[in-house]
């Protein structure tokens, strides 16, 4: 016996999961998170479209917002899951901007209607669109590094082709039509992706 403290094993790589995994049922909360949030803001694009004024604007701006909530759901594991590769500058970068879009969707949905159109209002604005293309950029990132596995490696692809589907629908077809597109897309998208993490959760947490 020897009272010698054992000494660090420096021969051995720390596994990735033990730094950074999540647990399932934090994983199930937070995909589940994602969904509610997208449920809300497509709830009310069916209802209201997403071209409007007044109370429905609001309505739209506040439900915008649990759907950037339910973002924040879906940055949080791919943060703690290393989704993208070992670097998690790009999660940071796209944490900061969906942020300023966040606050801009909670501001205009709750100022007076004199200053909903307000100069220092816009570069806020400008973030919400720039944070659904990080986005994108993350979705392809997480199917290059292949550390999501089956259906979680491709679905976030799936859900970032939002923009991509509905704003030419927009133009092509109308607002009328078109909000139908951009609902049902959020549905298939970024509600079904919050499903499979809270159905899936083995599949994006990091293989020792």
């Amino acid at each position: 016996m020897t009272t010698t403290p054992a000494r660090a094993r420096t021969d051995v790589t720390p596994t990735l999961g033990a730094a950074t995994g999540l647990a399932e049922g934090t994983i199930r909360r937070l995909g589940l998170g994602l969904t509610a949030g997208t449920l809300a803001w497509a709830a009310s694009i069916f209802a209201f479209s997403t071209v409007n004024e007044g109370v429905p604007e609001r309505i739209g701006d506040l439900t915008g917002l649990a759907f950037q909530l339910g973002v924040f759901c879906l940055l949080a594991v791919q943060f703690r899951t290393r989704a993208t590769g070992p670097s998690t500058v790009l999660l940071k970068v796209e944490a900061v901007i969906l942020g300023i879009a966040s606050v801009w969707s909670l501001l205009h949905g709750v100022l007076p209607s004199n200053l909903q159109d307000a100069a220092w209002l816009i570069p806020m604005d400008i973030c919400w669109p720039l944070s659904m293309l990080g986005m994108m950029v993350i979705a392809i990132k997480i199917a290059v590094a292949g550390r999501w596995r089956g259906a979680l490696r491709w679905w976030p692809l799936v859900a970032e082709s939002w923009a991509i589907i509905t704003v030419p629908s927009a133009i092509l077809i109308g607002d009328s039509v078109a909000r139908w597109v951009g609902g049902f897309h959020l549905l298939i998208g970024y509600a079904t992706l919050g499903a499979l993490l809270a159905l899936r959760p083995h599949l994006v947490q990091p293989q020792n």
